[in-house]
């Protein structure tokens, strides 16, 4: 199964991490520090591949069946983001919800990329 990286609502004690239901749990990991991280509206976070500027994320990887990421979590995503593939700081690679190029949504942005981590960003909020 393929491994996918969560750093919003799907994290455990998250309220999206019902979505998750049978999946593995591989352990907490962050990004190569390749990425912009962003608030969508303040309602999701969003990660957007950058070649310089860039900082790690925190987040959390599990193994999740192709079925799974197909029926339960894709359509659960909102239409700001769409399926890419991070670089994890390990140097491995993860699926991830990444900032849907180009950016079309009328959500604002708000850079939170020096925080790195949603939930503290939710918490300083």
């Amino acid at each position: 199964m393929p491994l996918m990286f969560f750093n919003g609502g799907a994290m455990r004690g998250e309220p999206l991490h019902h979505l998750l239901d049978g999946s593995p749990f591989v352990g907490v990991a962050d990004t190569a520090p390749k990425y912009r991280f962003y608030a969508v509206g303040d309602q999701c976070p969003a990660l957007y591949p950058v070649s310089h500027g860039g900082a790690a994320v925190a987040g959390e990887v599990y193994d999740v069946s192709l079925d799974a990421l197909r029926d339960t979590v894709l359509p659960a995503e909102p239409h700001e983001l769409e399926l890419g593939v991070v670089e994890l700081a390990d140097g491995s690679s993860a699926f991830a919800m990444l900032l849907r190029r180009p950016y079309t949504s009328h959500a604002a942005l708000r850079d939170i990329t020096g925080i790195g981590d949603w939930r503290a960003f939710k918490a300083s909020a």
